[in-house]
């Protein structure tokens, strides 16, 4: 593995951003990965954000708002995920239950019905 040249690329965040993350965060329903997915920051920043405000390093203004479109849109990334995994599961079983009646019918059919020949 290559080696990096040079100094660490180190992003600094103002408190206003950190303390949006960790409201954004607290909602109900809301996973921490989505809303690090959604800001583009790794989840053990924002976990990170989130102690530091429980410990009151980081504090909220009341006068920053959450923008109602993401929250929206981050409730509604959640029940697409639940959704998608419950079709997955559902596609799944489908497939296995082809599967069966498929071998079910070779096993109880001659092969002289399958061809269409009549049988003397």
């Amino acid at each position: 593995m290559a080696k990096m040249v040079g100094p660490r690329k180190i992003h600094s965040y103002s408190k206003e951003f950190k303390s949006t993350a960790v409201r954004l965060s607290s909602l109900p329903g809301v996973h921490v990965h989505d809303v690090a997915e959604a800001l583009l920051i790794h989840p053990n920043v924002l976990t990170r954000w989130r102690k530091e405000f429980r410990e009151g390093t980081i504090k909220h203004d009341s006068e920053t708002a959450l923008d109602s479109g993401v929250v929206s849109d981050l409730k509604r990334l959640r029940e697409l995920e639940k959704e998608h995994a419950r079709l997955k599961v559902e596609h799944e079983l489908l497939k296995k239950a082809i599967r069966f009646c498929s071998e079910q019918k070779s096993k109880s059919s001659p092969s002289s019905s399958r061809t269409g020949k009549p049988t003397a």
